[in-house]
């Protein structure tokens, strides 16, 4: 009897615990985070999940950030949308205007979010005009300067001083490649977002008309103007001996400066979860401004937000709006901060990591932050708000291909680049 007793509630128990886990209401979240930043993505999500019982969500990596926007619009489109999708900056202008596609995050959070307690910067360009906020800004990155110490010693340049303006990393670069200290002097990630876009807010200088697209989508490029093509006819003759080695348009790069074969590279502030990880002597510095333009005055945003899709169950937004609070806490963020390089988005979590001295024993650790909130932006370094900046992007990077290969001067590139991603932008808005 006492068996037959003791099975009967072993069997309750079980009936008890599957009708809690199918209670559980299921958050899809896709996601391009690759290494180091899909561990983070997985431990965040594991951890939310262990922290309460009502809510799981999974976390499904889809490919680069490109292929995530691209993955997203298809489901959209098929009716099978994610719950939540990672869209790099880029995919900003895409995202605002299908507003029918998805739930500003300010309605899923509801009277619980408080605006003010995000770094303002983060906030302002994740916001229709109106300061509606539309999207969580989970992994916001600044573009910066990192070098490898041993090849700068090698070198025999100061390992404690990098490069402030171009024209030095130029130089240094020139230097480790003719002293044989490695095999290239400098090499990027994203030309677009750090040599156009980032390289105009942080010398102040407009990358298109109409503040660069967001007082007006009727937006021209202006990247064909000196600096710019100043900038890309130096690149260009660096890359002729190997001076300067082009990876690829997104951050294929990372892998040759991890590899020891550059000795300066330009990346996220993002990227630092993998340089950390590989045990390199490296540095970090500024992004670097030009001479020739009104800088240092400040970056804009990268990386990527998170965005909530609609046509979702009431469920579903309650379980989106209690990750995103989790997120936002302050140990969370710090945790997401440290961890990867990312910008921690709330006030909070930046005071909390100043205050226990992580930046003082990480030296250049704070230099993103510092970048993007040193000055007031000026309508220059706002961002970009493109219909259809990712195409804007490919037009661009197919004219820096030509120019690296050899096939046209930097001046022929930009021209071409302007004329055809205006023409891109006439069609994406109909004119």
């Amino acid at each position: 009897m006492k068996r037959r007793t003791f099975l009967t509630a072993t069997a309750l128990a079980l009936i008890v615990q599957a009708g809690a886990a199918a209670a559980q209401t299921e958050i899809s979240w896709w996601h391009a985070m690759t290494g180091a930043n899909a561990e983070v993505v997985e431990k965040i999500a594991a951890d939310f999940n262990a922290s309460q019982s009502d809510y799981k969500v999974t976390a499904v990596f889809k490919g680069t950030y490109p292929e995530t926007l691209n993955a997203g619009i298809a489901a959209f489109r098929a009716g099978q949308a994610p719950d939540i999708i990672q869209v790099f900056d880029v995919g900003t202008g895409v995202m605002m205007a299908a507003e029918g596609a998805i739930k500003p995050v300010a309605e899923v959070l509801g009277d619980s979010f408080d605006k003010s307690a995000y770094l303002p910067g983060i906030v302002a360009y994740y916001s229709k005009p109106d300061g509606t906020m539309l999207s969580f800004p989970y992994n916001s990155s600044s573009p910066i300067l990192y070098y490898n110490k041993d090849i700068f010693e090698k070198a025999g340049l100061d390992a404690d001083t990098p490069p402030k303006t171009w024209t030095e990393v130029w130089d240094m670069a020139k230097k480790i490649k003719e002293s044989g200290a490695a095999p290239c002097g400098y090499t990027s990630t994203w030309l677009t977002w750090i040599h156009t876009e980032n390289f105009a807010a942080w010398n102040d200088v407009p990358f298109a008309t109409n503040e660069n697209g967001l007082a007006d989508v009727n937006a021209e490029l202006k990247i064909n103007e000196p600096i710019f093509v100043n900038h890309f006819q130096a690149l260009a003759d660096l890359a002729k001996d190997g001076t300067f080695k082009y990876g690829g348009r997104t951050s294929e790069a990372k892998q040759i400066f991890l590899a020891g074969e550059c000795g300066i590279f330009t990346e996220s502030s993002g990227g630092l979860g993998d340089i950390v990880k590989s045990g390199m002597n490296y540095g970090i510095g500024q992004l670097p401004y030009d001479e020739a333009g009104n800088g240092p005055q400040n970056t804009v945003p990268g990386g990527a937000s998170l965005w909530v899709m609609g046509g979702k169950s009431d469920e579903t937004y309650e379980g989106v709006a209690a990750f995103f609070t989790y997120l936002s806490q302050t140990d969370v963020q710090e945790y997401l901060h440290q961890t990867s390089g990312y910008l921690p988005v709330t006030m909070e979590a930046y005071e909390a990591t100043k205050a226990s001295g992580f930046y003082e024993k990480n030296p250049g650790r704070e230099v993103p932050i510092t970048q993007m909130m040193g000055k007031e932006p000026t309508a220059n370094s706002k961002g970009v708000r493109l219909v259809n900046l990712p195409q804007v992007r490919d037009i661009e990077n197919e004219e820096f291909e030509k120019l690296l290969a050899g096939e046209q001067t930097a001046q022929e590139a930009l021209d071409a680049a302007v004329s055809r991603g205006n023409e891109a932008i006439r069609q994406a808005i109909g004119g």
